[in-house]
C-alpha cells in the first residue's frame, strides 16, 4: 500500500521546457512530442513523508487497494527533450519540488487571487 510510483516535475521546469520548445520551433526545428520529467519515480508514501518533512506537519492518509488498471509504476524519460532541445530540469529532488510549492502557498494563502486580479489580466 502506498507503493504506486510516479514521476513528478516542478511547474517552473515544465514552463521552461515549453519555452525551449517554442524557441526550437521559431528556429525552424520540427514539431515533436517529448516526455518531461526528472527521470526518477517516487512512491505515494515517499511523497507523503517528503511533504511531512518539508512542512513539519503530519499528513493524514489511509491505505486502500490499487484501482483496477492503474499501473504500479509510471516514470518518464526526458532523454529526447534533453538531447533535442538542451532542456534539463532545474529541480531534481522531490523535497525541493515540494518545498518551493509549500513556500508559494505559505506566501500566498489566498492562492492565485493574490497573484492575478481580474483587472490585471
Amino acid at each position: 500500500m502506498g507503493t504506486a510510483v510516479r514521476d513528478y516535475i516542478h511547474v517552473e521546469d515544465l514552463a521552461a521546457a515549453h519555452v525551449f520548445a517554442l524557441e526550437a520551433l521559431e528556429q525552424g526545428g520540427p514539431t515533436a512530442a517529448d516526455n518531461l520529467s526528472i527521470g526518477r519515480g517516487y512512491s505515494v508514501l515517499e511523497v507523503i513523508k517528503a511533504a511531512e518533512k518539508v512542512t513539519g506537519q503530519k499528513v493524514p492518509y489511509r491505505f486502500g487497494p490499487r484501482r483496477p488498471g492503474v499501473p504500479a509504476v509510471l516514470v518518464a524519460s526526458a532523454g529526447k527533450a534533453i538531447e533535442e532541445m538542451g532542456w534539463r530540469p532545474r529541480y531534481t529532488s522531490l523535497e525541493e519540488i515540494i518545498a518551493t510549492a509549500w513556500m508559494w502557498h505559505r506566501n500566498k494563502p489566498g492562492g492565485y487571487s493574490q497573484v492575478y486580479s481580474p483587472e490585471g489580466r
